[in-house]
């Protein structure tokens, strides 16, 4: 989702969001917009030293690790918006996978 970091542009995300996921407790940083677009019992605001946004920073610097289009304009930018989402899909195509290999050996049915 590209925008600002307003109440309206999270609301347009939150829309976005599959329903079947509107209803998971919801961590986030201390941003207002999120205080005033999400339900209260669903949500809490914390900051990095709680601890609870880890797991999404985590994956957010293997994103920029893993596709330097993500860090900066570079070699590697490109302009167009649907090679961004292409590139976007097939890395989270190969992380799913990934993950849900590791999980397989290490957790056999």
């Amino acid at each position: 989702m590209w925008g600002d970091r307003s109440a309206d542009t999270c609301a347009m995300l939150w829309s976005k969001v599959p329903q079947s996921y509107k209803h998971a407790f919801c961590y986030s940083d201390l941003l207002k917009a999120y205080q005033k677009v999400l339900d209260k019992e669903q949500h809490r605001a914390c900051t990095k030293q709680e601890g609870q946004t880890n797991h999404i920073e985590r994956f957010n610097l293997t994103l920029r690790q893993r596709s330097g289009r993500f860090v900066r304009k570079s070699l590697a930018f490109s302009k167009n918006l649907f090679m961004h989402i292409v590139v976007l899909r097939i890395f989270l195509n190969a992380y799913n996978h990934d993950q849900a290999r590791k999980y397989t050996v290490t957790h056999p049915s």
